[in-house]
């Protein structure tokens, strides 16, 4: 992302919404490339997190499918802050926007994602994750817009 980053206070009171969500998937290795389309609804939950539901359609090797996913993002240990959570429960990864900027590692097996995630305003941020390790060479380019 280019320009200034814009610093949220709270993260959880930004997120809450719907966001468009347009998604490249570059695998390094394969030298292939996919796209996701679609939406990411972040719903209140009874504990003060957000419900972040994901749906859209991928598409890889020119076959397009349905996608969606969820994850849990829950009130973090400072305020303003978040803790991500797989849809199971599992600790996915920390965020912290409050410079407008934040940087996250999650270990998967042997491979290792590591998320940049940037705000440029009060309706677009981004996430960059770029996957390495024995299993994976990938980088995941997301773009959200308030919807």
């Amino acid at each position: 992302m280019t320009g200034e980053l814009w610093p949220v206070s709270d993260v959880l009171a930004f997120l809450t919404g719907s966001w468009r969500v347009d998604r490249t998937v570059r695998d390094l290795a394969a030298d292939a490339t996919g796209t996701f389309t679609g939406t990411t609804a972040f719903t209140p939950r009874e504990d003060g997190g957000l419900l972040h539901v994901e749906s859209g359609t991928f598409t890889w090797h020119k076959v397009t499918r349905p996608a969606e996913r969820t994850l849990h993002y829950l009130p973090g240990e400072e305020p303003g802050t978040a803790e991500v959570r797989f849809a199971d429960g599992r600790f996915f990864h920390g965020l912290d926007l409050r410079t407008g900027r934040h940087i996250a590692d999650h270990p998967c097996s042997a491979d290792l994602y590591r998320g940049e995630f940037e705000v440029a305003d009060a309706g677009r941020w981004r996430t960059v994750w770029r996957v390495k390790g024995p299993a994976k060479d990938l980088v995941l380019t997301t773009e959200y817009r308030r919807a």
